[in-house]
């Protein structure tokens, strides 16, 4: 009876998939061949989905390249640094911010994060302005992308946490205790021993946690001040938008084959999402069993 009920609740996730990329492609191709005159847009579809597949891209980048560092951080200091009691109760409070609604997350970068960026973007216009990143001019709100990215990199940090945390607890303890055995300090039996076995599973982590920010939407619609442009600049009011931000911006004012291009935008993220999930369980389904792991 389980392996039923098992199978059939794998195959009803299949069904509802399948459900949904057909919606999405039926729908979304008379947005994709439509005229530039006939939707809301003025652009052909190519022209008009290019920035946000950019700006999806981009965002979702920095959030991975602020969260993956720190998650690692964390989840070995939760693991190795802390007394066991203290670190399963540091876990289950990183494990809790998964639980918080993307709608609080985009309130508090909006009331909160923004204004409290304005300063330091406004220095590194003076100091670091060269550099196209911090070009300028620096944003008055302090509703950039950069703050778009960090309120992602705070969404995704407990899942790239959590998936850490169970790597480095799997790593053999007899070969931690060989290190130890042979004069390593801690450290050093961390990065030699620890990172090298959980690297695929770090990489797997990093890739989910890619997959929550590519498909983000509240929150990056309340934080981000968007212009439709393709810029790298990560302090200007002049930023690209999400594709799942701009769908639900635009969707309720759309009419006619103006929707149908949404709908097709979010085919494109439909197939991003996908192709980032797979290949994240494709790793994480590369990383073979060992015995003797932690407890």
């Amino acid at each position: 009876m389980f392996l039923g009920l098992s199978k059939g609740a794998a195959l009803t996730i299949l069904v509802i998939l399948a459900g949904v990329a057909v919606f999405l492609t039926a729908e979304g191709i008379p947005g994709i061949t439509a005229s530039p005159d006939e939707v809301k847009s003025g652009k052909t579809f190519l022209a008009f989905v290019l920035p946000l597949v950019f700006g999806t891209l981009w965002s979702a980048t920095l959030a991975l390249l602020i969260a993956v560092p720190l998650a690692v951080a964390v989840a070995l200091f939760v693991t190795y640094y802390v007394p066991r009691r203290l670190g399963h109760t540091l876990g289950y409070v990183i494990d809790l911010l998964a639980a918080v609604p993307s709608v609080v997350f985009g309130l508090w970068g909006m009331r909160v994060l923004a204004g409290q960026l304005v300063g330091p973007y406004a220095w590194l216009e003076a100091n670091l302005g060269f550099l196209p990143f911090f070009g300028g001019p620096a944003s008055a709100t302090g509703r950039t992308i950069l703050t778009a990215a960090i309120v992602l990199a705070v969404m995704i940090l407990p899942i790239v946490t959590a998936i850490a945390r169970e790597v480095f607890r799997q790593t053999p303890v007899l070969l931690e205790e060989a290190a130890l055995a042979l004069g390593a300090t801690r450290w050093e039996m961390i990065r030699t021993v620890v990172l090298p076995h959980g690297r695929s599973g770090m990489i797997g982590g990093a890739m989910l946690g890619l997959g929550r920010a590519l498909g983000e939407t509240m929150a990056v619609a309340m934080v981000l001040s968007a212009s439709g442009v393709i810029s790298l600049n990560l302090i200007s009011s002049s930023n690209p938008s999400t594709i799942p931000a701009n769908i639900a911006l635009q969707f309720n004012e759309a009419s006619g084959l103006t929707v149908n291009a949404l709908i097709a935008s979010g085919l494109v993220l439909f197939v991003i999402t996908f192709a980032v999930n797979l290949a994240a369980r494709a790793i994480v389904n590369r990383r073979k069993e060992f015995s003797g792991a932690r407890a």
